[in-house]
């Protein structure tokens, strides 16, 4: 009978294979389709509902993956990938996930694995060099909504509140508690409010302006009502590059209304914010170095696989007042050691540096800066297209890589538009060609191409500006 030893011994022969393959996929993801061409249940029903009772070979394990798996799978790491926010999980990205997973060490401590703290604080440092902030503290979280969570948090806590040791139930002398955020934020914004007890109606979600940007005015004019009310604010959350439109919020003003009132600013860049290491979109970040909070996503548009959010604060006192949590069996005699476990909700924190550090090096900042432009210039290609054509039409600014974008349906008012506009999305998804996302803006249902993938060239979306153009062609035939 097979052992575990026997299956561990297995490794190089079984390492070659995936190695091989994963080599392979990332010059051949084309041939797949963007979109698994599945119905729900299809892969749980062609499994055994039962564990096996003795070890099977890797062969058999590798078959079930390339001839069941796999069909199920939508490709991310597909260059027709222009859904949400196209990513991609690079090769130094792997190999260091490869290296993390095989090192298996928990960084809860510096004591527990020094190379994990030690060099998340190195390129934390190297990110934020490239993106221009001045020097403060970071972190390493698993996604920007945890990251966003733990900024909300602190907030509650720098307001002296004692929730974290009282608690918010059953306190007649705690006021009621506001967040304060654009209508255009992502949606983990408001789901830190929930978790936090400030509840939806904590929320309070300030107009934009014609181009989606929160407007300062609206924030401060919600202040200073909340105020009279009884309200206490609590944080301010902008955005660099929203999940809908890419819009980027003016930072530098609302850092100015929290400044005058006191207000915790924390500022979302998961997707926008990496844009900054290009010299001529710097200004992307143009007062974020006020902020008391900042994150950016390597996992969206620096090539690192998911997951990794870095996590920045010139408070870092405040967040580890907010987290720290150190039972005995966690004290240690190294007293000047920074334990990231301290500063956020994570106890076992995986070794994620490995895998950026990987990433920068290899590519170096001349590599990830080339592959950003290469992105923005796909994207400006599209809107192009969109903007010369009679049938299309854009709907908001093309800041970073992603073009929001409907057909006009002419002689179709807004709700036959929209369902058109809703059909058309389904038809080219179908395809497996490429793969497209919406949103609603204004009532409108508003298709979103995104660039976001080290291997999409223009060849990709062009076969997918194609794809719209024959699709809308045959929709508008359809008197269905």
């Amino acid at each position: 009978m097979r052992t575990p030893k026997d299956v561990e011994r297995e490794f190089a022969i079984a390492a070659g294979t995936v190695v091989d393959w994963v080599s392979r996929y990332f010059q051949e993801a084309d041939r797949y389709p963007v979109l698994a061409q599945v119905h729900p249940g299809s892969l749980r029903s062609a499994l055994p509902p039962t564990p096996p009772e003795e070890p099977e070979p890797f062969e058999a394990v590798w078959q079930d993956f390339q001839d069941r798996v796999l069909p199920a799978v939508t490709h991310w790491n597909h260059p027709a990938f222009f859904a949400y926010f196209a990513i991609t999980g690079s090769a130094p990205g792997v190999l260091g996930e490869l290296l993390s997973a095989a090192l298996n060490v928990n960084g809860m401590l510096w004591r527990t694995c020094p190379a994990a703290t030690e060099l998340e604080q190195v390129v934390l440092d190297w990110l934020r060099q490239m993106l221009g902030l001045p020097e403060q503290f970071g972190v390493i979280m698993d996604t920007a909504s945890v990251a966003t969570l733990c900024a909300v948090a602190a907030a509650r806590e720098a307001l002296g509140l004692e929730v974290r040791t009282r608690g918010m139930a059953g306190r007649p002398d705690l006021p009621r508690l506001r967040l304060y955020t654009s209508e255009q934020a992502h949606s983990s914004v408001e789901k830190a409010a929930v978790v936090l007890g400030l509840g939806q109606e904590g929320v309070r979600k300030i107009p934009t302006d014609g181009d989606y940007r929160m407007r300062p005015d609206a924030l401060e004019q919600a202040v200073v009502e909340d105020l009279r009310a009884g309200w206490r604010p609590v944080c301010v959350v902008a955005t660099v590059g929203t999940t809908s439109t890419t819009s980027v919020d003016p930072v530098d003003e609302i850092a100015s209304v929290c400044e005058r009132y006191g207000i915790w600013l924390h500022v979302d860049a998961a997707y926008g914010g990496a844009a900054a290491i290009l010299p001529e979109m710097r200004w992307v970040l143009r007062g974020c170095e006020r902020a008391d909070s900042f994150l950016v996503n390597p996992h969206k548009w620096l090539f690192t696989p998911i997951d990794c959010t870095a996590f920045y604060t010139r408070r870092p006192e405040v967040l580890r007042a907010a987290f720290s949590l150190v039972p005995e069996y966690l004290q240690t005699p190294v007293a000047d050691a920074v334990n990231f476990m301290d500063y956020g909700i994570q106890l076992g924190r995986r070794f994620r540096a490995l895998k950026l550090w990987m990433v920068i090096r290899m590519f170096g900042v001349r590599g990830l800066q080339e592959a950003l432009r290469g992105h923005l210039q796909l994207a400006r290609q599209f809107a192009e297209w969109v903007d010369a054509s009679q049938e299309f039409e854009r709907v908001a600014p093309v800041p970073f890589s992603t073009v929001c974008f409907r057909h006009r349906a002419p002689g179709r008012d807004l709700e036959e538009a929209n369902r058109f506009n809703e059909r058309l999305l389904e038809a080219v998804n179908a395809t497996g060609r490429a793969y497209l996302s919406h949103t609603v803006l204004r009532g409108r249902y508003v298709l979103r191409l995104s660039v976001g993938n080290l291997r999409t060239e223009l060849q990709h979306v062009r076969r997918c500006w194609n794809l719209l153009q024959e699709h809308a062609r045959a929709l508008c035939t359809d008197p269905t």
